[in-house]
């Protein structure tokens, strides 16, 4: 009862957790977009998991099209575009993303297609038919033994280009996490595959380890803030009692006189407007925001906004 709550709580938690980082303009980045990918597909791989252990799928057999899914290769592939998406964009856009889809697009048909026989009954497959999806299941197996290993491994040669060594260790330690998961969970499934392994057991750790997955990106994407377009301006956007550091403006200064702090606290007006255009049109974005921007947007000169600063 307490294992299946763990993993109703961290299913949630994902799909939670993903809608934040794509709906919330703190994380709106393209290489964020991936990682909610990353985070619902978890979500499904464990909710698909839950109704195994309830035996769900016995009395709804039609859901056997969502669990037979090979979900599991969309992980290395959002993975992957994840952190090439945070590197510069000269090797970005070299990448072929449409190519990471095809082992799960080709996954998803050919499972669909034999569900069409052993699950809805559509039709059923002559000896030949049965032969050929023999083959094609191979074919899939060889794609899982070398697809889902490749990514992760070259994601690590890709990180080498990221220039933030705070940014590079937290990837680098999330990439670790994720792969080791993945390797577990494919030698587990082929030990299960061609030796008859019970795998109960074990998948039973891979999926605590896949809970602690979604909880750690929480704490590290949301309580950090590592996520973020740009980390130190929601820092002080979220914390005004420090300095709003943009290139060329700085509202608060430790060494700001005394007579000057009451015009740069919340009941001032300008502040009250540079923390609405923050909310709303987030300029903390532009890089080349300076004074004279400010103060354009303020509706004052820059002067004013100058005297404002000191």
């Amino acid at each position: 009862m307490i294992y299946t709550t763990l993993l109703n709580i961290a299913v949630f938690q994902g799909i939670i957790l993903g809608l934040v980082i794509l709906k919330s303009s703190l994380f709106n980045s393209n290489s964020n977009k991936y990682l909610a990918y990353l985070l619902f597909t978890l979500s499904i791989i464990l909710l698909n998991y839950v109704f195994e252990l309830h035996h769900v799928f016995a009395s709804y057999p039609l859901l056997h099209f969502t669990d037979n899914i090979n979900w599991v290769f969309l992980m290395p592939a959002f993975l992957f575009l994840f952190i090439i998406n945070r590197i510069d964009h000269t090797r970005k856009y070299k990448q072929k993303k449409y190519l990471c889809f095809i082992p799960f697009a080709f996954s998803a048909i050919l499972n669909i297609i034999n569900d069409l026989d052993h699950v809805a009954g559509v039709y059923t497959f002559s000896e030949t038919g049965i032969t050929i999806i023999q083959i094609l299941n191979l074919i899939q197996i060889f794609l899982a033994i070398t697809f889902i290993p490749f990514l992760p491994i070259y994601s690590y040669f890709m990180i080498r280009h990221l220039k933030d060594s705070q940014e590079k260790k937290w990837i680098l330690t999330f990439l670790t996490i994720v792969s080791s998961v993945l390797f577990v969970w494919l030698i587990t499934a082929l030990a299960g595959l061609f030796f008859n392994y019970d795998i109960s057991s074990t998948m039973r750790v891979i999926a605590l380890l896949a809970t602690f997955i979604i909880h750690w990106t929480a704490y590290i994407g949301i309580y950090k803030y590592k996520l973020a377009k740009n980390r130190e301006a929601i820092y002080n956007f979220l914390n005004p009692d420090s300095a709003i550091s943009y290139p060329d403006l700085q509202i608060v200064e430790s060494s700001t006189p005394q007579e000057y702090k009451e015009s740069i606290t919340v009941d001032n007006l300008y502040f009250q407007k540079l923390e609405l255009l923050c909310k709303e049109q987030h300029i903390y974005t532009d890089s080349t925001l300076n004074r004279e921007k400010v103060a354009e947007k303020l509706g004052i000169s820059a002067g004013n906004c100058k005297h404002n600063n000191r």
